[in-house]
């Protein structure tokens, strides 16, 4: 019997042990990377009786080093993705009931304030700079609108009782 026969019978005993030990695929691959071993490190050792020992010897070796790599990954203890609870993206409903009360007393305390502060709040929150402003309210300084910009700041945090929370 020459070396590939011996080799080819022998592959099925090292998968036979190693799917014992570990999945098919990861077994396959270890049976794959011994037969490689012997292959290229041993190709002196042609009698079955020193070359059997042998292919078990180095699929210990190839099981262990496989064994220490996992582990040094965390792959041992790994969850599933698919059976980890997805996030809620949303705020929990406190925060919410929070968010919203807030938004109702600022639009009730900008109702109180004048004409001319609504305007400018609105325009501000529309991204309109201070020359922009300017403009559109037809007032030569620009230090009249920041002005108007503070005391209208001024007026909504008196109409929300000196507190933005």
């Amino acid at each position: 019997m020459d070396r590939n026969q011996i080799l080819a019978s022998l592959r099925e005993r090292i998968l036979a042990f190693a799917t014992s030990r570990v999945s098919r695929d990861q077994a396959e691959d270890l049976t794959q990377e011994t037969l490689v071993v012997l292959h290229e490190k041993y190709p002196a050792v042609t009698d079955v009786t020193e070359l059997v020992p042998l292919a078990f010897q180095v699929l210990r070796f190839k099981m262990l080093d496989a064994h220490r790599k996992a582990f040094r990954r965390g792959e041992y203890n790994q969850e599933s993705v698919e059976e980890l609870p997805l996030a809620d993206p949303g705020a929990d409903p406190a925060a919410q009931l929070d968010q919203q009360q807030r938004v109702n007393r600022l639009l009730a305390a900008v109702m109180q304030l004048g004409e001319r502060c609504r305007e400018l709040f609105k325009w501000k929150l529309e991204g309109k700079t201070f020359p922009e402003i300017q403009k559109i309210m037809g007032q030569s300084s620009i230090n009249t609108i920041y002005t108007w910009d503070l005391r209208c700041r001024k007026q909504l945090l008196a109409a929300m009782d000196g507190s933005w929370d």
